[in-house]
């Protein structure tokens, strides 16, 4: 459906070069990959409380943007932008860290709950509890024990789970023109499929 073309996509993390290698922070390292493959740039815009870029993917006009209000308040920033642009949820794409996956497992959905993700629950209630946008789940696996999470989250992960991550980001950035167009549910076969050679 030409409603859900995509016109945004926001990447999730914590702003400064404390986090900028963090497990958190691999939704603006999908921001940065689609800038490199795009020709953007992420640069700072106040009105919208965050670093701003506009590609072109497969002839969509498509809007970045990487909250640096800190992870906890990231729904400020996407409210800001959503509002002035008038892009509806149906037209966004949130990249962010998923810990419930393991590295090497990267997912498209759409709609759904926060899942216990900080930047995921306050987007959800900034828009109103709106639900309804898709999200790019990027596996970053689990320290086994809850109470490490958030020290695992804000650290930087080994040498081949940041080669593995990478890789997963390349795989999502091939689908994106498929996804650009609207075309989501080919696009989630295509990332889904690329995952493991053999059944799941």
């Amino acid at each position: 459906m030409s409603t859900d073309t995509l016109k945004l996509i926001v990447g999730l993390g914590n702003p400064g070069p404390q986090y900028r290698n963090n497990r958190h922070n691999v939704g603006v390292w999908f921001l940065q990959a689609i800038c490199q493959q795009y020709q953007g740039e992420l640069r700072p815009e106040a009105r919208f409380h965050g670093d701003t870029a506009r590609v072109t993917i497969d002839g969509h006009d498509i809007r970045l943007l990487f909250p640096t209000t800190f992870m906890n308040r990231s729904g400020l920033s996407v409210s800001a932008l959503c509002h002035y642009f008038d892009i509806a949820p149906a037209q966004m794409l949130v990249a962010y860290d998923e810990i419930d996956f393991p590295v090497g497992t990267t997912r498209l959905k759409s709609g759904g709950g926060h899942g216990g993700h900080n930047g995921m629950r306050d987007i959800i209630s900034a828009l109103g509890g709106e639900r309804d946008f898709y999200r790019l789940r990027i596996g970053v696996g689990h320290p086994g024990d809850k109470n490490k999470v958030a020290n695992y989250v804000l650290s930087d992960p080994g040498k081949d789970d940041t080669i593995s991550i990478e890789h997963d980001i390349d795989q999502a950035l091939r689908v994106l023109p498929v996804a650009a167009g609207g075309k989501w549910n080919q696009a989630m076969l295509e990332l889904h499929s690329q995952d493991k050679p053999s059944g799941d």
